[in-house]
């Protein structure tokens, strides 16, 4: 199989879902090899492309664009262990977009002709439309994406192209591109937060006034309404954009024009590109340009805490939706089951956000470990950020949109959670509030409301089953008014603090999340 890979043109993994590059469909004449989970195709030999790493064609080898004080070509195990196509492709658009600004900067500034940078832009478009319709041969021999597109270039157009790379380095040039992709995908994930709020803000909607108990330390602490806890996961979610669209702020500086690290000696303007790139200036100092990884790493950490906060949502849900629990049902839609227990009905969707929230972390720190110790200014070995971030963003999206999926497809029993909220002594914190409102201190309280619990665990029933004179016989403060504290819905009833989980506080709540995301709530009232 490796012979055969390196002895044809094979057709390369595309990009992230939904973030760059089409798919080319599987040609006739074609062979299809399977090895274990995976399907790959390779052309038959009677409609092979042969590529530059072929042995029986080296001689045909293409020259490098860079090759100048070269008499040797590299290796095919170095050519092979050096590209970055194979993953770097996923920049084409924003490669061609920056060419595009490039020539007509050059051309406004009198480095190249009117004519050679039409017939540029002209060729570039061409470029795209056979990317896009999956007639590009992506080549190994010519390294990256930047080099693919500019020798295909010159294939097409001749002499204007070779005007191209004129006051730039592909060090300026990735990083314009890696950019202007991140600035893409932080646009993608934040819309698809959004999508999971409005969600979750929805299933609160459907699940008005029901109670359940909230936890500390995982043990029952206070009752507290469904709507609250779903909303604190939307003010999770808003932090997480907020992170990424200040990341966004951040890396939204142009790097072009940078070239190597030094600028150039020629009279380019670089806020001509930077305007016409969508970036609020360029950057101030050309080493820092094309040495800065710190956006990349904002906005992968940025997505780590997302992962973080959906994977807290994931586990809880999965609880939730256990026996032990029993407090949620997903639908058959959003489940799985077991290929030996017939009875089995899992959560497996948000197991799996829980457990793919591992690999964004992993991304984030491979990128903390690749940026450690690299000396100014460009270094080869930054070559390998682009698949850790590729990667982080392809899975923060798959989670963010399963998560949106799963709230979708859920419901709360409602019986089952009424019946378990006896359990715990919900109410033994309004009642301590309740002495407070007597006159008691806190402390003091605190205490009476101890004993008064213990008296309940001695007769196995809820402070609110304990007759006045029970009450009493702990402190003699108690009157009629205490029974307006006790049981949960009398205890929810009693929150009014700033942001509690009071009836009217929530619905001030839920109010500024409907008005903000905009959500239609007809037929939710």
């Amino acid at each position: 199989m490796e012979s055969l890979a390196s002895s044809s043109t094979v057709q390369l993994q595309s990009p992230p879902s939904g973030l760059s590059i089409n798919t080319t469909p599987k040609p006739r004449n074609s062979v299809t090899f399977k090895h274990r989970s995976k399907q790959v195709w390779c052309t038959s030999s009677s409609t092979m492309k042969t590529s530059a790493t072929d042995p029986s064609t080296k001689k045909a080898k293409e020259a490098k664009l860079w090759g100048g004080r070269f008499e040797e070509g590299v290796t095919d195990a170095v050519e092979r262990f050096t590209e970055s196509i194979s993953f770097d492709k996923a920049l084409y658009k924003q490669d061609i977009m920056g060419s595009r600004a490039h020539a007509s900067m050059l051309a406004h500034q009198g480095l190249i002709s009117v004519s050679d940078r039409d017939s540029i832009l002209q060729g570039l478009d061409n470029i795209e439309r056979r990317i896009e319709d999956g007639e590009f041969v992506w080549r190994t021999d010519r390294e990256d994406v930047h080099m693919n597109i500019e020798a295909a270039l010159t294939d097409l157009i001749g002499e204007p192209a070779k005007k191209l790379h004129t006051a730039r380095s592909r060090n300026d040039q990735v990083l314009t591109d890696f950019r202007l992709w991140c600035r893409d995908a932080i646009d993608n994930i934040v819309a698809r937060i959004e999508h999971l709020q409005v969600a979750l803000v929805t299933l609160a909607m459907k699940n008005e006034n029901l109670i359940v108990p909230g936890y500390t330390h995982l043990q029952r602490a206070q009752p507290i309404l469904l709507q609250h806890l779903l909303l604190a996961y939307v003010e999770q979610l808003d932090r997480d954009a907020g992170r990424l669209l200040d990341c966004r702020q951040r890396l939204n500086f142009c790097p072009l024009g940078a070239c190597a690290l030094a600028g150039t000696g020629l009279p380019i303007d670089r806020f001509m590109t930077s305007h016409d790139l969508g970036f609020n200036a360029p950057m101030r100092n050309s080493i820092d340009a094309v040495s800065d990884r710190d956006f990349v790493l904002e906005f992968l950490s940025a997505n780590s805490i997302t992962a973080i906060h959906l994977s807290r949502l994931g586990e809880e849900w999965v609880l939730w939706a256990s026996e032990e629990f029993g407090f949620l049902t997903p639908s058959d839609s959003v489940s799985t089951g077991s290929s030996i227990m017939p009875q089995k009905k899992n959560p497996d969707p948000m197991e799996l956000v829980r457990g793919k929230s591992a690999r964004v972390v992993g991304d984030l720190v491979t990128l903390l470990v690749l940026c450690k110790g690299l000396p100014h200014a460009y270094n080869r070995d930054l070559q390998e950020d682009k698949e850790p971030t590729f990667d982080s963003t392809k899975t923060i999206i798959g989670m963010l949109e399963v998560c949106a999926e799963f709230a979708q497809n859920i419901t709360f029993n409602r019986e089952k959670i009424k019946k378990a909220l006896p359990a715990g002594h919900l109410d033994a914190t309004t009642l301590a509030d309740y002495l407070v409102k007597k006159g008691i201190p806190f402390r003091t309280s605190h205490d009476i409301v101890g004993k008064s619990v213990a008296l309940c665990v001695s007769k196995n029933c809820q402070l609110q089953d304990l007759s006045l004179d029970e009450l009493r016989s702990v402190n003699p403060v108690f009157d009629e008014d205490v029974y307006e504290f006790l049981g949960v819905e009398n205890a929810v009833k009693k929150f009014c603090s700033y942001g509690s989980t009071g009836s009217e506080c929530v619905a001030e709540q839920l109010d500024f999340w409907v008005t903000k995301l905009q959500i239609n709530t007809a037929g939710h009232k």
